[in-house]
């Protein structure tokens, strides 16, 4: 009691008013019914995954994985499915084969992976490692005209612990108290200072390019036991996606591996690695597109829920948690409403929007793109600058980007009014553990271009699971670490706040957006 009670003072509701938010009860019942004893979330997971997997922004795979989808949601009787185009993003990248072994002084293969973005080597090539052991302008200097033809170690070793406990772990009551708790967030005030060693990091930058070793190698700052984190190269100048962009071949090497080679530089033992790597580039208009699928609504059909996920990836692994798992629960929600719309007979009010985007891990640019073409005028950091007549017709924007992990609530965004209706909404599901409303912010993902234009924008508290420590962006980010009842539970859920999103009087409520004094909306 004593929990419910802070959790009510806080966000200022009486018990009572839960009861003005109408529940559909019967509702629910059949999207439990399609969503938890009937549910298809891990195989169209396995589609998006397995067979499509990974999802490079620009690349074939995604291209393909776009194809599948279509097809899939026309399939199931999803209107109004189109792509919509949003760029220029650049370049698209596919990783062909890659091969790296160490020669000397004994042989082992290599588990390390290349940086998207990476050009192809010259078949394969063969070199001594260095390191690059600097930290100033002047003892970069010391290494001019010994880097051509050699392998280039850019960190230090990194001392790896083992795992006495297991890395998956579920949110516990107390941390969820301590997020239901949470203060209003502070308004976000950015400025632009300098930041510390971009001097030296130019420096390098230019060392390496005029140099032009055969590769440089890096270790993440996390990840072992032959877990590698990988993203994307840097180029000389601008983007490695730019057309005509100067690009060495760069890669992450498992910590274990590296650290190994290390030591034994460091022994004065010379070191000789091998290399091939094959790379194609691809999408020559340098456009990408955002899925786009509709479940049509009746006397409120001008008015729009939409719910989204991520559909691109990383490339070393499958995209799995991140983000095959929220584009298939997504894709799940609708097919678990037109199942409800089927048996019920109950069609929505308000049209029902599923997006997939592109371009997220790039920087939310699919997104972004989207809310820009509909919404508002935006600056670099997506902020409104000015309003557009159809941000007004859109009721919340639901989202799902934080791996595997079961729903425990909803991240409000300082959204203080709708806590007493989505408090209605997760009451049903307290038996599947989703209880948790926070007025806290999360980032790092699509709902941001949404809230930042004055829409209602929500991301759901999903349990940490393994992504942060194992999965995201890994090469283990695959199908077999999903968890098949945790994503049948996401989909219910999500299934049920959109359909009563769709089905209430009014739209939800919103934030005050300061456009600022300069900033008018037409």
């Amino acid at each position: 009691m004593k929990n419910i009670f802070i959790l009510f003072a806080f966000f200022g509701i009486l018990p009572f008013a839960f009861s003005q938010e109408k529940v559909d009860d019967d509702i629910n019942k059949i999207i439990r019914k399609h969503g938890l004893e009937e549910g298809k979330v891990m195989d169209i997971a396995s589609w998006l995954c397995d067979v499509h997997g990974p999802r490079l922004t620009g690349s074939p795979m995604l291209d393909q994985a776009t194809d599948w989808a279509v097809k899939e949601l026309k399939n199931w009787g999803m209107k109004n499915v189109h792509l919509e185009e949003w760029g220029p993003f650049g370049r698209g990248w596919e990783m062909n084969h890659f091969e790296m072994h160490c020669k000397a002084p004994m042989y082992f293969p290599i588990i390390a992976y290349p940086k998207a973005w990476s050009p192809s080597t010259k078949g394969e090539v063969s070199g001594e490692v260095i390191y690059l052991n600097a930290g100033t302008e002047e003892e970069l200097e010391t290494f001019r005209g010994k880097l051509k033809g050699k392998f280039v170690l850019i960190d230090t070793s990194r001392a790896v612990k083992e795992w006495f406990d297991g890395s998956a772990s579920r949110f516990t009551p107390e941390e969820l108290l301590e997020k239901a708790n949470a203060p209003a967030p502070t308004p976000r005030v950015f400025r632009n200072f300098p930041r510390s060693g971009r001097s030296f990091v130019s420096k390098l930058r230019e060392l390496l390019y005029t140099e032009q070793p055969l590769a440089y190698i890096d270790r993440s700052y996390k990840g072992d036991l032959g877990t590698v984190f990988v993203s994307g190269a840097r180029a000389k100048n601008g983007s490695a996606r730019d057309e005509g962009a100067e690009v060495l071949p760069q890669v992450t090497m498992s910590v274990e591996h590296y650290n190994r080679i290390f030591r034994l530089l460091q022994k004065g033992i010379a070191v000789t690695l091998s290399m091939n790597l094959e790379a194609s580039f691809s999408n020559p208009d340098g456009m990408e597109h955002n899925i786009i699928a509709e479940i049509p609504g009746t006397d409120l059909k001008d008015e729009v829920v939409m719910l989204g996920a991520h559909f691109d990836s990383w490339h070393t692994g499958t995209g799995a948690t991140d983000n095959g798992a929220g584009s298939a629960v997504m894709m799940e929600a609708a097919r678990i409403l037109l199942k409800t719309i089927e048996e019920s007979g109950v069609k929505p009010r308000r049209t029902i929007r599923l997006a997939l985007w592109t371009g997220e891990e790039q920087g939310l640019l699919g997104s972004a793109g989207y809310v820009r073409d509909h919404f508002a005028e935006t600056d670099r950091r997506g902020n409104a600058q000015s309003l557009k007549p159809e941000q007004e017709t859109v009721s919340a924007y639901y989202n799902l980007d934080n791996g595997t992990g079961k729903i425990r609530g909803v991240y409000l965004q300082g959204n203080r009014d709708v806590a007493p209706i989505f408090r209605a909404w997760l009451d049903p599901f307290k038996d599947l553990d989703a209880s948790t409303l926070t007025l806290s912010n999360t980032g790092g993902t699509d709902h941001r271009s949404f809230d930042s234009v004055g829409i209602p924008g929500f991301q759901f508290i999903q349990d940490p699971v393994s992504y942060w420590a194992k999965t995201h962006h890994s090469n283990m980010d695959n199908w077999d670490h999903l968890v098949k009842s945790d994503l049948e539970q996401a989909a219910t859920i999500i299934a049920s706040f959109v359909w009563h999103t769709a089905q209430r009087d009014e739209k939800l409520p919103r934030k005050v957006l300061d456009l600022g004094e300069d900033v008018k909306k037409g």
